[in-house]
């Protein structure tokens, strides 16, 4: 168990009234959690300490090789007044998967949740109760050695800042459109596309940029070497119902393993809903939403948890999905993953932990 240090700020900043607008990742609360590692001692020095910059010299390894990793979850408050968190396990262990991936050295589970738990509860009370709010998790580890040369670092800093976010639709859960990349390519296989680091999000901006230009909200990527094969939205995994069972990418090491995907695939399961994590090709999702035969589309994630999709383009062609309406399955999951993460509704063991 760790020894955690918590001080606290002299000079804390206002918490946003309820009727303020919460923009996504813009606000900041009072606190932060830091630890540090150093080879041949490990983690050490955990606390809890006011939210302020970070001294780093120019040499530090992270600005010039990438060595980084970061998540996301959030955390609710239930109407009877707990504050949770949903399936904070799987985060920690995506996190741990990361690392390996990347040469950073792992936290046990029970010491990140201690971490989490600790300074949420710090500030505890800056978790929004507006109906579609949370508090936003940013869990990160940086290279931190002053040093220029390509190899592990030998010391780390593990940080945690919290965000109290708004809902992410604030005018409601509308279908969005889906720009299918044909150009450029995120991840391949035995790359670090199923890590969560920021080279797979600073290689997905070029062509973000140019969909958004286009008026579309998310890429929708294809495999790097065939590019045939759906891979995942730039912020989301993405699943189609299609003549009634759902349909998936399957995990095959350039695809992040979402923490939502998860929890989708379990629900549709629990209900009886066919589900298929396999290869599936561009070329059939066309044909699916040409003939009708694709019922809906959505995106899975911890921002928007369900994000419908009312249309998809690729090369040439529109396709309207639905109707460009959110379906009835994709409304279903989004009012079944909220009602547990706000308390609502008993979940599968284990998917809501108390912050106590």
């Amino acid at each position: 168990m760790l020894d955690i240090r918590i001080e606290k700020t002299t000079n804390p900043k206002p918490i946003p009234g309820e009727d303020n607008p919460l923009v996504f990742g813009t606000i900041f609360t009072d606190h932060m959690f830091v630890m540090d590692y150093v080879k041949g001692q490990g983690w050490i020095d955990p606390r809890v300490v006011p939210y302020q910059p970070i001294s780093l010299e120019p040499s530090c390894m992270v600005f010039h090789y990438g060595q980084e990793m970061f998540e996301g979850l959030k955390a609710y408050k239930a109407a009877d007044g707990r504050t949770l968190l949903f399936r904070p396990d799987k985060n920690i262990e995506r996190a741990n998967r990361t690392n390996r991936r990347i040469c950073i050295p792992e936290i046990p589970a029970e010491d990140f949740l201690q971490a989490l738990k600790t300074v949420v509860k710090v500030d505890e009370a800056w978790i929004p109760h507006k109906e579609g709010t949370s508090l936003y998790i940013r869990p990160f580890i940086i290279a931190t050695d002053p040093f220029l040369g390509v190899r592990p670092s030998d010391t780390y800093k593990f940080m945690i800042i919290l965000s109290p976010v708004g809902a992410y639709y604030p005018e409601g859960l509308n279908p969005v459109k889906i720009w299918i990349e044909d150009e450029y390519v995120r991840a391949v296989r035995g790359g670090i596309g199923e890590a969560k680091t920021g080279g797979n999000y600073v290689a997905s901006l070029k062509a973000q940029v140019k969909a958004h230009d286009d008026g579309y909200s998310q890429v929708l990527w294809l495999d790097g070497v065939h590019r045939k094969y759906i891979e995942e939205v730039g912020a989301m995994n993405i699943m189609f119902k299609i003549n009634g069972t759902v349909v998936t990418p399957a995990l095959n090491g350039s695809i992040l393993p979402g923490v939502t995907r998860d929890s989708v695939l379990c629900l549709c399961r629990e209900w009886g809903i066919p589900v298929e994590e396999r290869q599936i090709s561009v070329d059939e999702v066309v044909e699916a939403a040409r003939t009708g035969a694709m019922e809906e589309a959505f995106g899975t994630g911890t921002a928007a948890v369900i994000s419908p999709v009312g249309a998809l383009r690729y090369e040439n062609d529109v396709m309207e999905i639905g109707g460009g309406k959110i379906g009835e399955l994709s409304h279903r999951i989004y009012e079944t993953i909220t009602g547990i993460q706000l308390g609502r509704i008993q979940g599968p063991k284990g998917w809501s932990v108390e912050v106590k």
